[in-house]
């Protein structure tokens, strides 16, 4: 598997380049995840913390699902990982196994993906029921690529720990 990570566009319009550096985000965390074993994806690098990739890539499943599906689309679907709504047992990769997170994650990318090509616009507005507001798909579009480039810092260090990889 090669996960191809293209550059955002230096010129385009907004939805386009939203979704492009989301897009980069994207592959980027699963460039960092690409070619590992399940126990090394598994690896913890920074005790105390549990914090792994395999965790990351989990989690990451859980905010698409969670931002795309259940906000804007408005979809009455559980949580991936959890029964009780516990955004963090997604973290928990102990017994995870690769191939069925990186399938979670895709199908999730894919539901996200079609879910924002379908919206009227950037402006088109959900209800958050846990943080009680609307919001647009606008500001999911901006706090997932916030949420990515977070997570993508974790998954260097991670990776690094890992093999020695740095960069991708």
């Amino acid at each position: 598997m090669t996960t191809e990570r293209i550059g955002p566009p230096l010129i385009a319009d907004e939805r386009e380049m939203l979704r492009a550096f989301l897009d980069f985000h994207r592959a980027t965390l699963a460039m960092k995840c690409e070619g590992l074993t399940d126990g090394e994806l598994r690896r913890q690098a920074c005790p105390p913390s549990t914090l792994s990739l395999l965790g990351l890539l989990r989690h990451m499943a859980e905010v698409e699902r969670t931002w795309f599906r259940r906000v804007i689309g408005g979809e009455d679907v559980p949580l991936v990982w959890s029964a009780t709504g516990d955004y963090q047992e997604a973290y928990d990769a102990r017994t995870a196994s690769g191939s069925e997170a990186f399938e979670a994650w895709r199908r999730e990318v894919e539901h996200a993906r079609r879910i924002e090509r379908e919206a009227e616009s950037l402006a088109v507005v959900a209800h958050n029921p846990r943080w009680g507001e609307d919001v647009s798909l606008r500001l999911v579009m901006l706090h997932m690529m916030h949420e990515y480039a977070r997570h993508n810092g974790h998954a260097d260090l991670l990776r690094e720990a890992v093999d020695g990889s740095v960069g991708v």
